[in-house]
C-alpha cells in the first residue's frame, strides 16, 4: 500500500490559550528541569560498541508498507516490534480498514508487537473530528482488532500544519490531542496508551510549549498522567546533536519511546543525496541514534523510520532499502548492531 508521509514540517506552533499563570508554571518548570543538558548540547553521544543494543531498549521498524514482513532483510533482523500509522476512522472507511488488514496480518504473522498510531483521515484530512467522533471510531477499530493492544492518540501531534500535494490541514490542538487520548484510554482500559507523539524540531522550545500545555489539560479534565511518551527526533540526530533530545525527554518526565527516529537520506533541499553522499551519511546517523538511545536511560524504544526508500523525485527518504529494495548501508549498520542474520550484503548508494 501506498500511504507514505510527508516529511516533518519544522513550524513554529501556535499556543493556545492557557490560564497563564499555571501554564507559565509548567513551561518554567520543563525548561529549567531541560537545562542542564543545554551547556553539553554540541557534545556527541558516546559511542559503546556492540552495546549500542542491548536490554536497556527495543528497536523496531516503521513503515506503512507491509511487505516489508515477508522480506529475508527483514527477518534476519530478529526485530519483534512495529509501528503503523492509519486514520482514526479507519474502521468506517473500507480501503483503510483493508490496509490495516492486511498490515496488521502480516505483522501478526511475524509475531510482531504492533504499535497503531492514529491520524487525519483521509476523507478529507482538513477537518479534524470531535472527540466524540474521535472516540465512537476509534473504538470500532479497537474491537476489529482485538489483539492489538499498545496505542498512540494521535501521529506527530504538534506537526502544525500538513500540506499533502494538493492542500493543507491542521494538527490538533495539545488541548484536543489531550481530548483525544482520554477517549483512547478509556476505550482501551487494558492497553498501553502513548502520551503525545511529538517532533523535536529545529528550535525545541515550541515543543516543550505543547507538552506543558497538554500535561496541564491531562489534568484538567482528570485523565491519568501518561507514564511513556512518543518522541521524533529527527532533527536532532540528523544533526549528530542529542540535546534536543535530553531537554524532550527530561520535559516529558518519563519513559519514552523514539516512535520516528533515523537517518534521513533525502530531504527536500536540506538533505540531499548526490552521488550517494544521502545514503553514506544517513548510515553515520543511524550509528550515532543508536549511541543516542543507550546513553539516555529513559529511551525504552525506538522506531527506526521506515524501511521501503524513494527514488529521485521523492521529497523525504530515510529508507533502510532503495525503492528497488536493495539494502543501503543504513541497513548494514542496523543489521550488525542488532546481531542480524546474514548482514555481509552488497549495498548500494541510490
Amino acid at each position: 500500500m501506498d500511504m507514505r508521509r510527508l516529511p516533518p514540517l519544522r513550524s513554529t506552533l501556535p499556543l493556545r490559550p492557557l490560564a497563564a499563570a499555571s501554564l507559565l508554571v509548567l513551561l518554567s518548570v520543563a525548561i529549567l528541569a531541560a537545562g542542564a543538558a543545554g551547556a553539553s548540547r554540541h557534545r556527541p553521544a558516546p559511542a559503546h560498541g556492540s552495546r549500542y543494543h542491548g536490554p536497556s531498549y527495543m528497536t523496531g521498524i516503521g513503515d506503512e508498507a507491509d511487505q516489508m514482513f515477508a522480506k529475508k532483510t527483514f527477518l534476519n533482523l530478529h526485530t519483534r516490534i512495529a509501528r503503523y500509522i492509519t486514520p482514526y476512522n479507519t474502521a468506517v472507511k473500507p480501503r483503510s480498514l483493508k490496509w490495516a488488514r492486511e498490515w496488521i496480518a502480516d505483522a501478526e504473522a511475524d509475531h510482531m508487537k504492533i504499535l497503531i498510531a492514529f491520524y487525519h483521515s483521509e476523507h478529507p484530512p482538513m477537518n479534524l473530528p470531535s472527540a466524540a467522533t474521535y472516540r465512537r471510531d476509534v473504538a470500532k477499530f479497537i474491537k476489529d482488532f482485538p489483539h492489538v493492544r499498545e496505542y498512540q492518540a494521535w501521529d506527530e501531534d504538534n506537526r502544525g500544519f500538513v500540506y499533502d500535494g494538493n492542500a493543507s490541514f491542521p494538527s490538533p490542538s495539545a488541548v484536543q490531542t489531550a481530548l483525544y487520548y482520554q477517549a483512547l484510554k478509556r476505550d482501551c482500559t487494558h492497553c498501553t496508551v502513548i502520551g503525545l507523539d511529538v517532533l523535536d524540531q529545529d528550535n525545541p522550545y515550541p515543543t516543550l510549549q505543547y507538552i506543558a500545555e497538554f500535561k496541564y489539560e491531562v489534568r484538567r479534565i482528570g485523565a491519568p498522567m501518561p507514564s511513556i511518551w512518543g518522541l521524533h527526533n529527527y532533527s536532532d540526530i540528523n544533526r549528530f546533536q542529542s540535546w534536543r533530545t535530553r531537554e524532550i525527554v527530561r520535559a516529558m518526565g518519563g519513559q519514552v519511546w523514539l516512535t520516528e527516529t533515523g537517518g534521513i537520506v533525502k530531504f527536500a533541499g536540506e538533505f540531499k543525496n548526490n552521488h550517494g553522499a544521502g545514503v553514506r551519511r544517513a548510515a553515520k546517523v543511524l550509528k550515532y541514534m543508536f549511541g543516542v538511545a543507550s546513553a539516555v536511560p529513559q529511551i525504552k524504544r525506538l522506531y527506526i523510520y521506515d524501511w521501503h526508500g524513494g527514488n529521485s523525485r521523492t521529497r523525504f527518504d530515510a529508507g533502510l532499502m532503495n525503492a528497488h529494495e536493495k539494502p543501503r548501508q543504513g541497513y548494514d549498520v542496523v543489521c550488525r548492531v542488532l546481531h542480524g542474520t546474514d548482514c555481509n550484503l552488497r549495498t548500494v548508494d541510490s
